[in-house]
């Protein structure tokens, strides 16, 4: 017993010397709060590195269409005798269009040389360019690669978004629930000095014999109550600070602790909810702003664009290449004198070829086709379940933030007249028609209606922010 309460009194010595912050104390906004997650918090930065990710994408799906510088180069020497030698090297240039071109030189020369591979003395400049007639005329896989890495740069905003709002969301729950303890702080606090002047009063009163000593010891046993309360809401207040303080980072991604000297911003009647706003809300949310719709909407468009390249491939395969040969660097070496040049490079110094495939039986098209459209068919579905859920989350906040102003109102009320009571009870006690009983029944009760309307105090804000998070506003 005696260690009990040694120990007792050591806690209630380092609560009571503990400074706490008061009203005076400088305020640490919600808005600022949300202003070094949105610089500094790694999640946040994150969530960032997705842009990069979607332009890298971009970048390597253009990269289809770049340039590409060819080279080949054979030869056989055998017995101190040159057998033959060859080699071409040029420029490939494909398009948009599906067309490529092709710029190149070709030269060889030996003993054993094959004839088709024979060229002019001075080697042979190709100009040629391919040409799709049928399957990737319109269409093509390098095309569908471009197109759907923009439209994968809207899936990952999306999925930024996503992101952003859950870690602004956590934030601001986190934030309310520091409040509220902070706010239990207070009230115990005040509380406790109120049972310290009480006592003193008391006990004066039974040392001028007006009160009995029973008196001194029930208000003794309040003060204890009331210290191991303060003791509890100050360890819970640390508890939600050193939270809290888990959504603040400095440069170079160091982490920051919150003061304790700083306190949080004061609630405010303005922050109720309009339910003026709800149908704009509703149409805004499931149109313009929710992740979970943007990433559905580039899902689907996506895959329109794999449908497009499916449906593509039950075209035949035909392909037409031409080259204009040179000699040398001259494309119409055999020019007669009134000739014409443009006749000559048409039609007597060329290559071409025509190549065709076609599947007979189009399997490996159809399933292809087929898994896209059941792809389509389960967005679809997802879409329209996605859409009805949010609709019905939101309007499920909405209905509790109502009810939970009439809440407030009422308590606010209920407050005020538990004030009435206790000054009443007050005045009673000091001309001698109460007890320090019915004082401290009326102090708890006061006490009580404190707590439950800091409480949801916080939980409408926090309800209000969860509100835009169901609507992916947390921005």
């Amino acid at each position: 017993m005696i260690l009990r309460i040694l120990f007792f009194v050591c806690l209630s010595t380092s609560v009571m010397g503990q400074q706490l912050p008061t009203a005076s104390s400088p305020v640490f906004p919600l808005d600022s709060l949300l202003h070094w997650v949105r610089q500094q918090h790694p999640i946040w930065q994150q969530a960032n590195l997705l842009n990069d990710q979607a332009n890298a994408y971009l970048l390597k799906a253009r990269g289809a269409f770049d340039p590409k510088a060819y080279g080949d180069y054979t030869q056989k020497s055998f017995d101190e005798k040159n057998y033959f030698r060859y080699g071409e090297a040029g420029v490939k240039v494909p398009t948009w269009l599906g067309v490529d071109f092709k710029l190149g030189y070709a030269w060889s020369d030996g003993i054993f040389l094959n004839p088709e591979d024979n060229l002019p003395a001075s080697g042979q400049a190709i100009a040629g360019l391919s040409v799709p007639l049928a399957r990737g005329m319109l269409f093509d896989q390098r095309r569908a690669q471009v197109q759907k890495a923009r439209l994968y740069r809207n899936a990952n905003e999306a999925e930024r978004r996503q992101i952003i709002n859950e870690l602004l969301t956590d934030a601001t729950k986190a934030y309310w629930d520091w409040a509220f303890q902070y706010q239990v702080v207070q009230v115990y606090r005040a509380a406790l000095d109120l049972a310290d002047n009480r006592f003193e009063m008391i006990r004066q009163s039974f040392i001028q014999g007006d009160k009995p000593a029973i008196d001194t010891l029930e208000y003794q046993i309040v003060r204890q109550d009331r210290q191991l309360q303060l003791q509890e809401s100050l360890a819970a207040l640390e508890n939600s600070r050193l939270y809290l303080s888990t959504f603040l980072w400095y440069d170079d991604n160091l982490p920051l602790a919150l003061s304790t000297a700083y306190r949080p911003q004061d609630w405010i009647d303005e922050w109720r909810v309009n339910p003026a706003q709800i149908t704009n809300w509703l149409r805004d949310s499931l149109v313009l702003y929710h992740p979970d719709m943007m990433a559905l909407r580039a899902k689907r468009q996506m895959l329109q664009v794999d449908e497009r390249l499916q449906k593509e491939n039950f075209k035949p395969q035909l392909n037409v290449n031409f080259n204009f040969l040179a000699d040398g660097f001259d494309f119409t070496p055999d020019k007669p004198q009134n000739g014409n040049d443009l006749n000559q490079l048409l039609t007597e110094n060329y290559k071409w070829e025509v190549q065709f495939s076609y599947p007979l039986f189009l399997r490996k098209e159809r399933a292809g086709l087929q898994q896209v459209q059941i792809s389509q068919l389960e967005n679809e579905n997802k879409t329209r379940f996605k859409r009805l859920d949010i609709r019905n989350k939101i309007l499920g906040v909405l209905q509790q933030l109502q009810v939970m102003a009439q809440q407030l109102d009422t308590q606010a009320d209920m407050l005020n007249n538990y004030r009435r009571l206790l000054a009443a009870e007050n005045e009673k006690f000091r001309i001698g028609e109460s007890s320090v009983f019915l004082l401290n029944s009326r102090e708890q009760k006061l006490i009580e209606s404190q707590l439950k309307q800091a409480k949801m105090q916080a939980s409408y804000a926090k309800q209000r922010y969860k509100l835009e998070g169901v609507m992916g506003r947390m921005q």
